[in-house]
């Protein structure tokens, strides 16, 4: 059993991970660049709403 992320850095990588995607298949699934993905998952940055909100949209399917 995996333990629960504790931020929203480890949720990104976690969902990503489960879903078998790579931070570019990801990026295309959301509409955002790979960079994004990269600075959610580097902790650098979050998403503004409409973003969270598909994210949040795609972690229904996992």
């Amino acid at each position: 059993m995996s333990k629960a992320p504790v931020n929203f850095a480890e949720m990104v990588r976690d969902v990503r991970q489960q879903l078998g995607l790579s931070q570019e298949e990801l990026a295309h699934e959301l509409g955002v660049s790979f960079s994004t993905i990269n600075r959610w998952e580097n902790g650098k940055t979050v998403p503004f709403k409409l973003a969270r909100s598909q994210f949040n949209a795609l972690c229904e399917c996992v």
